[in-house]
């Protein structure tokens, strides 16, 4: 399987486990035990940076999509596509500024938390727009797997 596809299907999993966490954080803010809140902070924290690494691997092999954005403009490039971009890093710049901030409930956190939620339904959207070609990658594999076995 090409680098790519094995990319755009390790997303998914860690995508899920962040935004989860995520969700699950700020629920935990607003409970009593700062233990449990703690736990889902590191949880949210250790997924978040697997999702930010499986971006960039995924931004690296679509490099000539963002040269091709940023020479020749918009055009008919994908609207949704510039959208979750512009979203995820606004939303990793905000999770950044996190590691600096004490406690629950911070302002940043809570506007993080709101363009987590946003965010999170256009990466939904995304994947679900592109699980057709992931789910062919799979299939393909799998005659490969099977003209392998009976040579």
């Amino acid at each position: 399987m090409k680098k790519i596809f094995v990319i755009d299907w390790i997303l998914i999993p860690v995508f899920v486990l962040s935004a989860f966490s995520g969700i699950q954080l700020h629920v935990a803010g607003h409970g009593t035990s700062h233990e449990v809140w703690h736990h889902w902070a590191v949880f949210h924290i250790i997924a978040s940076i697997l999702f930010l690494i499986a971006v960039i691997l995924h931004v690296q092999t679509h490099w000539g999509w963002y040269k091709s954005l940023v020479r020749s403009g918009l055009g008919k490039k994908s609207k949704a596509a510039v959208a979750v971009t512009l979203f995820f890093v606004v939303l990793a710049a905000t999770g950044l500024v996190l590691f600096v901030v004490e406690g629950a409930n911070s302002g940043i956190g809570l506007w993080h938390y709101r363009i987590g939620l946003v965010a999170s339904l256009l990466f939904l959207e995304h994947i679900i727009r592109r699980l057709p070609m992931l789910r062919k990658t799979l299939s393909h594999k799998m005659s490969v797997r099977r003209l392998k076995a009976t040579d």
